[in-house]
């Protein structure tokens, strides 16, 4: 009898948190929703496999490779030279796969009438330097600044590309997955937030910046500037039925579902 996937997307750490099944991943809720459409047509072929699939966020899934938790840990953001270490430290030797480019989307609600903004302007928006639309062009409406919070590899590459070191202001709100920040910013008249692209909807408006549509051809061309890769890790290099999984994703029918996900494929 087949086994059930697991797609519980968790957006905490549970310690000490234990997986049954024959593939173990958790971790980036920007990598999600690749990682459990592809858990589920692997297991459609092969029936003899489980795969169970958490979120939690890119640090989650890479505190869970480094205490040696799951099989694979999806990250939204490259592991840091720190959790190198701790991770040698702890006899695991990590392995990094890209499998799928992605956008962060700046996104605003559909009342807003802003359709564009630079880079800097979004840097001041979240620094807390801007603090109402009519500065930039808009409606006397309060900022409702929505970002990601510290376990997030969306918000590390937010605020490596976009906030370059700055903080973000104090009275930002802080959700635990794109999802989260998507429907906060579709309730929320005046709230502007960022998602992977795999996140957009007709329920946001995504923004141009710098006069560049944020799209799978101006990531694919560098024109688009908050743009990155998408990680699987695992402790050592891919084997058995987990290199199985992973040669499925980054095979043209895996990437074909990284393209129906709403990301970009690698080729």
């Amino acid at each position: 009898m087949k086994k059930i996937l697991s797609m519980l997307l968790s957006l905490t750490l549970f310690a000490g948190f234990l997986f049954a099944g024959d593939i173990t991943m958790s971790g980036s809720t920007t990598v999600f929703p690749i990682a459990q459409l592809a858990a589920e047509r692997f297991m459609d072929k092969n029936p003899d496999i489980s795969v169970s699939v958490r979120g939690g966020g890119s640090g989650v899934g890479i505190s869970d490779i480094i205490l040696g938790r799951v099989d694979i840990g999806n990250a939204s953001r490259q592991i840091k030279n720190k959790e190198i270490k701790q991770a040698k430290e702890n006899g695991i030797n990590v392995i990094e796969t890209a499998v799928a480019n992605d956008g962060i989307a700046i996104v605003v609600n559909l009342s807003n009438g802003i359709s564009e903004l630079t880079l800097e302007q979004v840097k001041m928006i979240f620094t807390g330097e801007l603090n109402n639309w009519k500065q930039l062009g808009g409606k006397s409406m309060p900022i409702v600044a929505i970002s990601r919070d510290v376990s997030s590899g969306t918000f590390e590459v937010f605020k490596e590309l976009v906030l370059k070191g700055g903080k973000v202001r104090e009275d930002a709100l802080l959700l635990a997955s794109n999802n989260a920040v998507a429907s906060n910013v579709a309730e929320t008249p005046g709230a502007i937030g960022y998602v992977g692209f795999g996140f957009l909807s007709d329920k946001v408006k995504a923004l141009n910046i710098d006069k560049v549509v944020p799209s799978e051809k101006t990531v694919n061309d560098g024109t688009y500037k908050i743009a990155r890769k998408l990680y699987m890790y695992t402790n050592g290099a891919p084997k058995g039925e987990v290199k199985s999984f992973i040669d499925y994703i980054l095979s043209d029918e895996g990437q074909a579902i990284v393209k129906e996900t709403g990301y970009i494929p690698l080729k």
